[in-house]
């Protein structure tokens, strides 16, 4: 049951409501944007938002999740987060039932979600010579929907998406196109690989990444798109990064810039290439190139890559995230750092930004705890790491496990060592479980 874990007696109507219903808070977020999408709304809603709502220590939403919110539970929201007085009111008409109904077997569900795939295969697949403008619709609005999708949710929900989506491009494409539908092919095919590519990464096997990404290159060559050159150049530059290959990812950086005039990826890669430098131990390289990422805003025009959104497109908060991990490794930086990182953790505080990604949330939250051990502010940097610490196994993901050991690491060598034991051994218990160790 979602909440289980809680003692004592509900504190909203929406916890008790969680508490009857056998789903993790997990489950519920899922159904919650099934339903959002059902119901043609563009929203998301964090496991974490769905806590902080139930337990009564948030109470703002946007009108578009309050709209999905009650057609959820049936009843207004503000019934939903009044205090609970052990009385439950009658839900209003028209409630989906998703949460509440308890006869609409699981196991229906799913195969009707297994129906569906299967009718979306044969449509695309069915030996059409000539695509119809449906067909190409559908396989962009589902590379849409996994790169909206990518910050936000675990990748064990996304990879089999991803996974299917690929191969049906790649299906498409072993077939005769006319040139404008096998260059859209091409387009679709080359995200869809620098997005397995960053999922090989956030799995630790930079081989695998690297592997995607060199294919979505040559995709984007025979779609001679400049847009997704950059943009996979950027996907290289980052995998090569945690990798711990920075001369090689400054290169990629340094290169992608090539195809890169307009679109926001002429902010990600010098800035993606300032964290290079930064490891790397040139404090005059960084900061010249995070200027330079600053300096692109003011010729930024957004293209075909950048209108998928999410992954897709550099939004202001990744840069300034971008600069303050960059300038967190290096000692002689960290007042910037600290005022970098402070921005940054305090934009991704909005859960319901379109730019909100977790795992950049927690990236800025070890560069402000980074600069806080520094100062020799050890409780200032448990509290900013903190939230960090409580994510799920399978948010885990690999540079989330980097920036924690860089933390630690960071503590080791402070003269808080011997203090923040405590905190070292939360970290490590942390590290203990990343994505890449739960099982298939």
């Amino acid at each position: 049951m979602a909440g289980s874990a809680h003692q004592g007696d509900p504190r909203t109507t929406l916890e008790f409501l969680l508490r009857e219903q056998p789903r993790t808070y997990d489950e519920v977020v899922r159904d919650f944007g099934r339903l959002a999408s059902d119901l043609g709304e563009d929203v998301t809603l964090s496991t974490r938002h769905l806590r902080r709502l139930a337990s009564g220590e948030r109470t703002n939403t946007t009108p578009v999740m309050r709209r999905v919110l009650q057609a959820m539970f049936g009843r207004p929201l503000e019934e939903l987060l009044a205090p609970w007085d052990g009385v439950l009111p009658a839900a209003t008409a028209g409630s989906t039932g998703l949460v509440l109904a308890t006869g609409q077997p699981t196991a229906d569900k799913e195969l009707i979600e297994m129906a569906a795939r299967r009718a979306k295969s044969f449509a695309l697949t069915a030996g059409q010579t000539d695509l119809t403008t449906d067909v190409l619709e559908q396989v962009h609005e589902d590379v849409q929907r996994l790169a909206t999708d990518y910050p936000q949710r675990p990748l064990t929900e996304l990879l089999p998406d991803l996974f299917t989506t690929q191969d049906t491009l790649f299906t498409l494409l072993e077939q005769q196109r006319r040139p404008s539908q096998a260059r859209q092919l091409y387009f679709l095919a080359g995200v869809t690989g620098g997005l397995l590519a960053k999922a090989s990464h956030d799995l630790a096997d930079p081989y695998a990444a690297l592997t995607q990404a060199r294919t979505a290159f040559v995709c984007a060559d025979s779609a001679d798109h400049n847009g997704l050159r950059a943009w996979i150049r950027g996907i290289q530059s980052l995998v090569s990064y945690w990798a711990g290959r920075t001369r090689e990812s400054v290169k990629y950086a340094q290169s992608g810039m090539e195809f890169a005039p307009n679109s926001t990826a002429s902010v990600w890669l010098p800035v993606s290439e300032a964290r290079a430098w930064a490891a790397l131990g040139n404090a005059n390289a960084t900061r010249a190139a995070i200027e330079r990422a600053e300096a692109a805003w003011d010729s930024v025009q957004e293209d075909e890559v950048d209108e998928l959104g999410g992954l897709c497109t550099f939004g202001r908060t990744r840069q300034i995230y971008y600069a303050a991990e960059a300038l967190s490794l290096l000692p002689s930086q960290t007042t910037a750092a600290a005022d970098y990182a402070a921005r940054a953790v305090d934009a991704y505080e909005d859960t319901n930004s379109p730019e909100w990604a977790f795992g950049d949330q927690a990236g800025s939250r070890s560069a402000l705890a980074i600069t806080r051990i520094r100062a020799g502010e050890l409780e200032g940097a448990a509290e900013a790491v903190s939230p960090m610490l409580q994510l799920l196994p399978e948010q885990r993901i690999n540079g989330i496990i980097h920036c924690a050991q860089r933390i630690h690491r960071a503590l080791g060598e402070s003269p808080l060592a011997e203090a923040g034991g405590e905190l070292q051994e939360q970290i490590e218990a942390f590290t203990r479980t990343p994505l890449k160790s739960l099982p298939s």
